[in-house]
């Protein structure tokens, strides 16, 4: 049986380089974000996401499946925020853009991207329920929506990440020479 894309079966090196890379995409943003370059476009959820996406071919593992959800929610704050979906149909958008993470997601452990088992995903949308509903609630702070939606968010979690992939990398060559 032919298959389009096949599984990945990468070494420590990529991973190294999948984290200087978030860590150089992190710093970008975060000079961008300093420069108040490009705040006021409702973009930071979006391109945090795809920013992840732009690393997976290093290493598809590992911010594949967050990547692909995250910017499909991205996709869906964009839009709300600029207006193009109605106020009453942003719920709708929400749930839609999650499907479609998901499904993209299900796609993704069918080709052998990411293991059946992720609990990622269902994490990440437990985790956003949850800030969703501190923030209905007015229990987060003002700050909190400014900043998802400026590129504040894609540099920090993009250098984040960096750092956590670049720290965890020397346990995953040290695993697999086992």
């Amino acid at each position: 049986m032919h298959h389009l894309f096949s599984a990945y079966a990468g070494g420590g090196t990529d991973t190294r380089r999948q984290a200087y890379a978030l860590l150089l995409l992190g710093f970008v943003f975060l000079i961008v974000a300093w420069l108040g370059m490009f705040n006021s476009y409702s973009v930071g959820v979006l391109l945090f996401g795809l920013g992840m996406l732009g690393v997976t071919p290093l290493n598809p593992r590992r911010f594949l499946s967050a990547g692909w959800l995250t910017t499909m929610l991205g996709v869906a704050t964009f839009l709300m925020f600029r207006h193009y979906i109605p106020n009453s149909q942003i719920i709708a958008a929400h749930i839609l853009a999650i499907g479609l993470g998901l499904l993209g997601i299900a796609w993704m452990a069918h080709r052998g991207y990411i293991g059946t088992g992720a609990l990622t995903p269902g994490l990440f949308v437990v985790g956003l329920g949850i800030v969703e509903f501190l923030q209905a609630a007015h229990l987060t702070p003002t700050t909190l929506t400014p900043f998802a939606l400026s590129l504040w968010l894609p540099g920090f979690g993009l250098f984040v990440l960096g750092l956590f992939s670049l720290v965890t990398s020397g346990r995953t060559e040290t695993q697999s020479l086992d």
